[in-house]
């Protein structure tokens, strides 16, 4: 019983600071361009080979 005075304070600190390094993420424009890396992948870039 009184290991859930520790866990559960512990367990509050944990999600309130992946919830603040959310929030820095969405405020530095982390995830503000989500069509470009999906559609990066479908574009017909050619690779020329340098032979000599």
């Amino acid at each position: 019983m009184s290991i859930l005075f520790l866990l559960i304070p512990l367990s509050i600190i944990v999600a309130i600071t992946f919830l603040l390094i959310f929030i820095r993420a969405c405020k530095s424009g982390q995830f503000s361009d989500m069509q470009t890396p999906a559609m990066r992948i479908l574009q017909d870039v050619t690779i020329k080979n340098k032979t000599k």
